[in-house]
């Protein structure tokens, strides 16, 4: 898979080798040439410098045939244009963009653009929306038993209800992230595309529903 970076200061350098360490092509933007010396001698990727939301450095990046983008550099209205024109002209699947002003975040995801404020901002936060694969533990009881997860899942779930999920899989999903904001999950709610998935699940079967929602859901028998 191909993945562009925009902006090569500190994380959006550990993103570029983050993700080339796991197998995936990536191309750095930034407007200093001398940011990509961040990403050390040893990156293969491409290192493209130029402004972020300037068409033709989209395309040396190779963003017409991007998996994932990630607007991560220092201004929100770089980061947050370079999202859209991604998105909105190139159709790049799964677009990040950090977004220093908190205010205007559940701005953006009302547009469709995950957003990250720097003050939860780390690189993990990043990957986990730009790999959406497995989940992340939020909280667990005293006794290790019980878990809450934020799980991501396969577009294919896209639809189905989440008594229909409470079905198929040993789990309770008690809340969704909506547009930038917690919600109070009720059966009849239709999963969407953008919601992020909180679960209740027993800490032996975690791996297990991390699984089945990483592909699409089994056909009806």
């Amino acid at each position: 898979m191909h993945y562009v970076i925009m902006g090569c200061g500190r994380v959006g350098a550990i993103l570029a080798r983050s993700l080339e360490h796991r197998g995936h092509s990536v191309a750095a933007i930034d407007l200093s040439a001398d940011a990509f010396r961040r990403l050390g001698p040893d990156f293969k990727g491409r290192t493209v410098a130029g402004v972020g939301f300037d068409r033709d450095v989209l395309i040396r990046a190779g963003v017409e045939r991007a998996d994932g983008l990630a607007a991560v550099a220092d201004g929100d209205n770089t980061n947050i244009l370079t999202a859209r024109i991604a998105r909105e002209q190139y159709h790049v699947p799964t677009v990040v963009a950090r977004i220093y002003d908190p205010r205007r975040a559940e701005v953006y995801e009302r547009l469709g653009i995950p957003t990250v404020a720097t003050v939860r901002w780390t690189a993990d936060q990043v990957l986990r929306r730009l790999i959406p694969v497995g989940g992340e533990s939020l909280w667990r009881d005293p006794s290790g038993g019980v878990r809450l997860l934020e799980l991501s899942y396969h577009p294919a779930w896209i639809g189905c209800s989440l008594a229909e999920l409470e079905r198929r899989l040993p789990a309770k999903f008690p809340a969704l992230g909506r547009f930038g904001q917690g919600v109070v999950s009720r059966p009849e709610m239709v999963l969407q595309d953008g919601d992020i998935v909180y679960a209740m699940v027993a800490a032996d079967q975690a791996s297990e529903i991390e699984e089945a929602l990483s592909l699409p859901p089994a056909p009806r028998t």
